[in-house]
């Protein structure tokens, strides 16, 4: 394989490494997974908690890596877990959103992922790539595929199927994720793996 044509995803979570590794073959570019402890520093968005991450890493690894932040945020809670989602998700569970739901009608969230590509640990050199995701809150815990809060995301406000009852290639053709690792990946082959070739 040529040099340029392998992204290093820097996380511990093999579900986001899978979703990676499907939607970054499309572009000819295989993903390796690093698992390197960075700082999750507490920020009101996504993005720089993302690029904090991502220029840390860089850092540390001496080598061009990547890294993927993600929130749910739902209308009725004000915007919250959002950036806190992970923490949220560890302590509450997806039973402890539904709970805070418990009598509102109104369902409205949406998805946000922020993936972030540093080759040299400084700030300028940090580029992000946004993917959203408009749905709803389910009311009950639904499917076994996915992880996190999938199981009370449905991607539609017309269907109550959720992230966790649609099989990996579709939900690679639906997802906040997805869609900004398609954004990256479109960037890496044109910008940056040309460049190592």
């Amino acid at each position: 394989m040529k040099k340029g044509k392998v992204a290093f995803f820097v996380t511990g979570n093999v579900h986001k490494f899978h979703e990676a590794r499907a939607v970054l073959r499309e572009f000819g570019i295989s993903t390796a997974m690093l698992n390197l402890d960075t700082t999750e520093i507490q920020a009101d968005d996504v993005d720089t908690i993302a690029k904090t991450s991502a220029i840390e890493a860089a850092k540390k690894s001496r080598m061009p890596i990547f890294v993927e932040d993600a929130g749910l945020f739902i209308d009725a809670l004000k915007g919250f877990p959002g950036p806190y989602s992970s923490y949220v998700y560890r302590t509450l569970g997806t039973r402890g959103i539904l709970k805070l739901m418990q009598g509102a009608s109104r369902r409205d969230a949406h998805f946000y992922s922020a993936v972030v590509f540093s080759d040299s640990g400084k700030a300028s050199s940090a580029k992000c790539f946004i993917g959203k995701v408009n749905g709803k809150i389910v009311y009950k815990e639904q499917g076994k595929m996915g992880f996190g809060f999938d199981p009370i995301f449905a991607p539609s406000a017309e269907s109550d199927k959720t992230f966790a009852e649609i099989a990996q290639q579709e939900k690679n053709q639906r997802s906040h994720r997805a869609e900004a690792l398609r954004k990256f990946g479109s960037w890496y082959i044109k910008h940056y793996a040309r460049s190592e070739l």
